[in-house]
């Protein structure tokens, strides 16, 4: 049991990084797509700076947290000697994380190119994705089999209502904050 607890560390560790930098990401994202919209020289001061921003967090601290949350995970099954029902449950919406990290990385491969096909908006939005994916997987892991899956999803529905409320909200705010300038 000993060795099984420093690889859930570890995992805990990665999975806290790797959400860490999929939480910034889309908000470079976001600046990114905004200094597109700017004149010269800031256009291109501020879109290399995120550039090479975007590069680093994705590269050295995004990718590396994704790939051994995917090492150590299993290996804490194999330490554990089996997968409970609730976990099978979890890592359908791990599985689902995973495709959310892919689709920011097609994000950063298209900005990186030049390449804006959303707005800043859109992109606040897709940002919230990972803290529904948070807040899913956490309460999996936490409550377990204590919550039921009727109970869960309505949660977790709710939640995601709230979310895009709060981001409704705040979008309304800084339009009437661009009204008054």
């Amino acid at each position: 049991m000993g060795m099984y607890l420093y690889i859930k560390a570890l995992h805990i560790i990665f999975i806290v990084t790797w959400f860490a930098g999929m939480f910034y990401m889309p908000r470079l994202f976001i600046y990114n797509t905004e200094a597109a919209e700017k004149s010269q020289p800031e256009k291109n001061i501020l879109q290399t700076q995120f550039e090479m921003m975007m590069r680093r967090l994705w590269f050295g601290i995004t990718w590396p947290s994704a790939i051994l949350t995917l090492i150590f995970g299993p290996w804490m099954w194999y330490l554990l000697g089996g997968i409970p029902q609730w976990l099978m449950i979890k890592l359908a919406f791990v599985a689902g994380l995973y495709g959310y990290h892919f689709t920011l990385h097609a994000i950063y491969r298209q900005q990186t190119r030049g390449i804006f096909n959303y707005s800043s908006q859109q992109l606040r939005i897709w940002n919230e994705v990972a803290t529904i994916f948070l807040v899913a997987i956490v309460m999996l892991a936490s409550v377990k089999q204590n919550i039921s899956v009727v109970w869960g999803i309505a949660g977790l529905i709710l939640f995601i209502i709230l979310l895009m409320s709060a981001v409704r909200i705040y979008k309304l705010i800084r339009q009437k904050g661009a009204g008054k300038k």
